[in-house]
């Protein structure tokens, strides 16, 4: 299968993830398009990496997912907490960061 496949699909993803994360005001939505983003860079670097016949990539994925999960870890953690104060998750209304 060509490359151009999976980078149009990364494409795809990517596109999406960006989509949610501008349009949408669910803390948890745009958190999960932000994992879009991300898997689709991932999906991106796997790609590179099996063209190339290389492990650079693969290894970048890894440290990406890595980085993915300590970030769900803490983000999930925060809207846990906001949630308990607030009683709600959307962003327009979570404004304990203003003055």
């Amino acid at each position: 299968m060509p490359i151009s496949y999976y980078l149009l699909l990364s494409g795809i993803l990517f596109t999406i993830g960006v989509v949610g994360v501008l349009t949408r005001r669910n803390a948890i939505v745009i958190f999960m398009s932000i994992e879009l983003m991300l898997n689709a860079v991932n999906l991106t670097l796997v790609a590179f990496s099996k063209q190339f016949n290389a492990l650079d990539g693969q290894i970048f994925v890894f440290f990406v997912m890595v980085v993915a999960a300590a970030e769900v870890a803490v983000g999930l953690a925060l809207i846990v907490a906001i949630f308990r104060l607030k009683e709600t998750v959307s962003i327009d209304k979570i404004n304990i960061l203003k003055w």
